[in-house]
């Protein structure tokens, strides 16, 4: 069907600042059906446009006219006769029926709440018993796990230190020694104030150069160290010469250990330390402890319990930097052999580092079991369930070779009569800060290490390289040395 459409427009000018409207005229297409009487209807404005020029003015801050309520909307024109038929037949205003009406739910016919199949039934009361059997399912897993939890059980406090009245020299004892304690160490460990001292009732345990106090040419050549107080037996361990043709310096870092050994031990129990470790390569914290009497022999078969140890490295020191904690257990059957590998494990702050702040370092120990964690048991370092002797846990063989000798392993554990041992002695808490070594605790090849752990003279090449891994240890001594806030030790009583 065709349809025509004629606008004609004109613009006037009025005096009266109104704009003009323009003369429009609509024509309908010609449309059949009920809608024919406005076929030829057309619709004007000529007539207000004529009479534009009698409208006054209206004040731009006026309210607009009132709303007319018998205006009503015209249907849109359609251009099917079958659309517009329909429309014009609906009655806009009419009443639903009731059954229609949503405020009359009670007209619509619900015949299942009449009568309920057997069916729905069934579903419901099934799914209702899965409900129940999931919640009483839950509960028995909490319950059992809960069971599964080893306690340390009754304890009694031993030891409570907060450092606010300084160090207790009758607690606390020093350890003064040149000699690597056994790891082949770097430093020194002095009671000297600078390495050694307590700010707002902070134990700090800080590393310094020995340079700062003989030069740095004396490190090397020419040069006769002996600590004050030496408490090693071992005389050699006391004191050091540098000689530059032989490679031998003098310890390039000075630093701290301090222990319970002669005053505070147990044997099962708990220990918590609260501390903050150092920044800086190549320095090692350590929280540990070590047998009071070497009942079945020199380490590691008496055992060493490590709560916590540490690299000062940064978090990308690809073999776990300051990042990360470790805790482990070191024993044997012999003195060449350490099963430290079969008994460790770490936890990682995944933002920052532990050199941050300060966190609770925990060990919980009994005949049963051995646990250690950061600030909770949640953050798990290392477990061990002591459910069978440490000699079958090692798996050893009948024979093991002691450089070109063949040994014979025995179990030195065999009539301890529990399977706690070498771990059912008591034993003393250590707190120091160590500078590198050869026992592999910082592995060849990564990090730029500057010596190599084979090597007889690896300390002069550390020294050596002292410009290079002393621009990582902050300048703020508080920061490079190990902070200690507390330190509490509960026996199982």
């Amino acid at each position: 069907m065709t349809s025509n459409l004629a606008v004609d427009v004109s613009e006037q000018k009025q005096t009266s600042n109104i704009q003009s409207i323009p003369h429009i005229t609509f024509s309908t297409p010609d449309i059949p059906g009920p809608a024919a009487e406005l076929t030829n209807e057309h619709q004007s404005i000529t007539d207000i446009s004529s009479s534009a020029s009698s409208i006054s003015s209206r004040d731009p801050f006026s309210v607009p006219p009132p709303y007319q309520s018998d205006i009503k909307p015209r249907p849109p024109l359609r251009g099917r006769s079958s659309t517009w038929a329909s429309y014009a037949s609906t009655q806009i205003n009419e009443p639903l029926l009731k059954s229609e009406n949503p405020d009359t739910p009670e007209g619509i016919e619900k015949p299942w709440l009449s009568k309920r199949e057997p069916l729905a039934k069934t579903g419901r009361a099934l799914t209702i018993s899965i409900i129940v059997f999931g919640a009483l399912l839950s509960v028995l897993h909490c319950y059992l796990g809960y069971k599964k939890i080893n306690f340390v059980g009754n304890v009694c406090l031993i030891m409570d230190e907060d450092f606010s009245n300084g160090l207790d020299h009758s607690r606390w004892q020093a350890n003064i020694n040149m000699g690597g304690f056994g790891n082949g160490e770097f430093e020194m460990t002095t009671t000297s104030s600078d390495n050694i001292y307590i700010e707002d009732s902070i134990l700090y345990l800080v590393p310094t150069l020995t340079s700062d106090e003989i030069g740095n040419s004396s490190i090397f050549n020419g040069y006769m160290y002996n600590v004050t107080g030496c408490t090693s037996n071992n005389v050699t361990e006391c004191g050091a010469v540098s000689n530059s043709t032989l490679q031998t310096v003098i310890n390039p870092v000075k630093s701290a250990r301090i222990s319970t050994v002669n005053s505070t031990s147990l044997k099962y129990g708990r220990v918590e330390v609260v501390a903050r470790i150092p920044e800086g390569d190549w320095l090692w914290p350590a929280i540990w402890m070590l047998p009071k009497d070497n009942v079945y022999g020199a380490w590691p078969i008496s055992g060493e319990i490590d709560i916590m140890e540490s690299r000062g490295n940064n978090a990308s020191y690809p073999m776990q930097g300051r990042d990360y904690v470790r805790s482990s257990l070191n024993w044997g059957p012999t003195t060449f052999i350490n099963s430290v590998g079969k008994t460790y494990g770490w936890h990682r702050q995944r933002r920052g580092t532990f050199a941050d702040e300060f966190h609770t370092y925990t060990l919980e120990w009994t005949d049963k079991f051995i646990r250690t964690y950061v600030d909770n048991r949640n953050k798990m370092m290392f477990e061990i369930n002591l459910n069978e002797p440490f000699f079958k846990r090692g798996d050893y063989p009948a024979t093991a070779m002691n450089g070109s000798a063949e040994i014979m392993i025995t179990n030195p554990w065999q009539y301890a009569g529990n399977n706690a041992a070498p771990f059912d002695q008591e034993f003393y808490l250590i707190l120091n800060v160590a500078v590198g070594g050869t026992n592999g605790w910082f592995p060849d090849g990564y990090g730029d290490k500057p010596w190599l752990n084979t090597e007889t003279n690896a300390m002069y090449d550390f020294a050596k390289a002292q410009d290079a891994w002393y621009s990582t240890w902050p300048s703020d001594k508080n920061k490079r040395g190990m902070a200690v806030s507390s330190v509490k030790m509960w026996q199982k009583c």
